[in-house]
């Protein structure tokens, strides 16, 4: 009985050990994401057809042969993870795509390659090296591990290393477009009847583009620092202004802020919802402002929670600002002014939020 018991205490014991280990190494699943996109993995399995051995591969990627037992091991991990499928053909391991790795194929409207690069970069990834050095920091000029690791603020990097900033305009832009191909097709109700619209912070223009090639009759603004959009020319309906959204937003029906507030304290945060207030229509001429952004919580347990919660460690690491619940949004929208708001969970682990003056 004694005995019996031990083994059970064992048991617990081992299995508690299992899992710590898969927390210690689950970075290396990104690792491996990472390298599968650096690589081009899923670009040569696109191209070589619907499926590709592993000798395959290593050509298309060339690869020396040498190192082939190695890109099996690599292939494993991804395979696991549900980035590719494996089968046994003549003997011989061939791989294919998965819903996952399709998104990581370039040259599509859905590829979000871009983003991985970017979220995996090494300044990226630095700052969350030194969460426990940061916490035990006294000195209250580095208010975030970033600006401890790197001496200065994300946007400041962005703007001074081409390449990072290149890098990180790129994931926003396929990001954007990405959400605004499912959004255009499954709610373009969203967008009817709307004149005129600013995209602030838009980048170089990928979601004005897709609802200006979806709307025609719209006037569609995109907002940005002079470093973003300085050197892009308006077309068509889409016109380019330099500017700070703190100081003006150029008036129109409706203010779009995609990807945005998340990157903001509170107080920041009610300054840009004001300034938006300010430039939209009345709500009886069909005023709003849309927030595409997280809405903690509202997405229920398990992964999708998982990733929130990761996502707002992210901006705890990286600009300082968190990821909200229903209830710290309404706060916000309150204190800028709003009469009402719809939160509609459509942009899966995101929500589209609709602001009404």
């Amino acid at each position: 009985m004694e005995k019996n018991k031990n083994i059970g205490e064992s048991s617990a014991l081992l299995q508690a050990q299992a899992e710590l280990w898969n927390h210690i190494f689950s970075f290396l699943k990104s690792m491996c994401l990472k390298c599968a996109v650096e690589l081009g993995i899923p670009d040569a399995i696109n191209s070589h057809g619907e499926t590709i051995s592993l000798s395959e591969l290593l050509t298309e990627l060339s690869i020396l042969p040498s190192k082939a037992d190695y890109l099996r091991r690599l292939m494993r991990v991804l395979v696991h993870s549900g980035f590719f499928s494996v089968d046994q053909i003549n003997r011989e391991e061939v791989y294919s795509l998965t819903p996952l790795s399709r998104l990581l194929v370039t040259g599509g409207n859905d590829n979000l390659s871009p983003f991985v690069k970017a979220m995996l970069h090494p300044i990226l990834v630095q700052p969350s090296l030194s969460m426990s050095s940061w916490f035990k920091s006294e000195i209250t000029t580095e208010p975030i591990p970033f600006a401890m690791v790197h001496g200065t603020n994300l946007w400041s990097i962005a703007r001074d290393n081409h390449e990072f900033g290149q890098a990180f305009n790129d994931a926003m832009a396929c990001d954007g477009q990405f959400v605004m191909d499912i959004l255009l097709k499954d709610h373009d109700e969203i967008f009817q009847g709307i004149g005129s619209l600013v995209d602030v912070g838009g980048g170089s223009g990928g979601t004005v583009r897709a609802i200006s090639k979806a709307f025609p009759e719209m006037k569609c603004v995109v907002l940005d620092l002079p470093q973003v959009v300085g050197h892009l020319k308006s077309e068509g309906n889409v016109e380019f202004v330099a500017g700070d959204m703190f100081d003006y937003i150029p008036p129109a029906d409706v203010v779009l802020l995609k990807w945005i507030l998340h990157g903001w304290g509170d107080e920041e945060c009610v300054k840009i919802l004001q300034k938006c207030k300010d430039a939209i229509s009345s709500r009886e001429n069909g005023g709003k402002v849309i927030v595409m952004d997280l809405v903690v919580g509202s997405k229920g347990e398990g992964t999708p929670k998982e990733t929130q919660l990761l996502w707002d460690m992210m901006m705890m690491v990286v600009v300082g600002s968190p990821e909200r619940d229903e209830q710290e949004w309404h706060k916000i929208f309150v204190e800028a002014g709003f009469s009402s708001y719809k939160i509609l969970p459509i942009l899966g682990l995101r929500s589209l939020i609709e602001l009404y003056p």
